[in-house]
């Protein structure tokens, strides 16, 4: 399991190392066609700061070796925020006083319907709080069988399970499953997830090897940016990818690196990540890691995240409700955090192809869920 792995790296010394870099490393970094977590270091470090348009370029010519000119898109589906964690940071926590909603499964096809009008969508990330005894697998089943009948491919967010329910999953039409780790720094893990199962730092940390024993197609990994030093988070998630890559090498990974929203928390982040900053990472990731699915979220504006999909970006939502029944039956239910760009899906998809991207609906065809005698 990862835990053990993460055990070899010390917090402390691994933001030593990355605030020591000078310019001679990150020109080494540059010339090199394979990385390791040393030359992600020197990548994100302040001392490749002024590389910025080296390493612009860099990724995106990467970018569209590996992807093309695409853009993948997706939404997401809120279908309850009902939770009993108490993230700080989070309007899902179970201390504040609004009314929850857990969509039943009518609703959750109304839902559907209504996401169908807003665009051509295929790829749908579900999304819960986490309660596992009001909305734990045997819900998240439900929902997805009734999600099947309408999207290509289903990605969840939710409550980390165990190998034996990820599998379980796969066969009522799971394809993928996002989990953000929030942060990698362990001695700090409780500070900002006080009480729930989400408290547990290792139970969650490992959930990844459970989603690739179980054979998940794809894995979605992430640090919330805001609560510890992002340089030295994304460096674990980064030698956590490249563990996952070596043990589970036929899963599919993405990247995400969420900048915190206002929230009915009022939590105020520790860290700022500045746009120039952000694009240094996602550069530096691309660069790292070239055939890694990089996703960016409604969290960012509009205008950053048009810049960012000719650079390295590789997935984007559009029309997003961080509200369980946002889109058709409970608009006015408690969000998880406010989104920046709410721009329609066409008016994305439109700005895309004018940037000369070309939109992507679907990715995935439900004939590839067929076991092989099938086909």
């Amino acid at each position: 399991m990862f835990s053990d792995e993460l055990k070899k790296y010390d917090w402390d010394q691994t933001t030593a190392t990355i605030m020591a870099m000078t310019a001679s490393d990150v020109e080494r970094a540059l010339a090199k066609s394979r990385l390791d977590d040393y030359d992600f270091m020197a990548l994100i470090s302040p001392a490749a700061a002024p590389y910025l348009e080296q390493m612009a370029q860099k990724s995106r010519i990467i970018t569209e070796q590996r992807f093309g000119k695409t853009i993948s898109m997706f939404i997401p589906l809120y279908i309850t925020n009902s939770c009993t964690n108490s993230c700080v940071y989070c309007g899902f926590n179970h201390h504040n006083k609004f009314k929850r909603v857990i969509l039943t499964p009518e609703e959750i096809e109304e839902e559907c319907r209504a996401i169908k009008k807003l665009g051509p969508f295929e790829n749908l990330l579900i999304v819960t709080g986490e309660n596992p005894r009001l909305a734990g697998t045997d819900y998240i089943e439900e929902a997805l069988k009734v999600c099947r009948k309408y999207f290509s491919s289903l990605t969840i967010e939710v409550m980390p399970l165990s190998s034996e329910d990820y599998e379980r999953l796969t066969h009522s039409g799971l394809n993928g499953v996002i989990c953000f780790q929030e942060t990698y720094n362990a001695a700090r893990y409780k500070v900002y997830h006080p009480a729930g199962m989400k408290s547990n730092f290792e139970w969650r940390l490992n959930g990844f090897d459970r989603m690739g024993q179980a054979g998940v197609h794809k894995i979605g990994m992430g640090v919330l940016i805001g609560l510890e030093d992002w340089r030295t988070d994304v460096t674990m998630m980064a030698r956590h990818l490249s563990y996952l890559r070596k043990v589970y090498w036929k899963t599919k990974y993405s990247v995400n690196f969420p900048r915190m929203r206002p929230s009915e928390s009022g939590y105020q982040p520790n860290v700022v990540m500045s746009d120039r900053e952000l694009a240094q990472l996602t550069f530096a990731f691309r660069i790292f890691d070239p055939d890694v699915d990089i996703s960016y979220s409604t969290r960012e504006n509009h205008d950053f995240r048009n810049h960012m999909a000719t650079l390295g970006v590789t997935t984007m939502s559009a029309g997003s409700k961080t509200e369980p029944g946002g889109y058709a039956t409970h608009v006015n239910s408690l969000e998880q955090f406010a989104i920046s760009d709410d721009a329609n899906p066409q008016t994305v998809a439109a700005d895309l192809r004018t940037l000369g991207r070309e939109p992507v609906w679907k990715d995935w065809d439900r004939v590839f869920d067929l076991p092989s005698s099938r086909l």
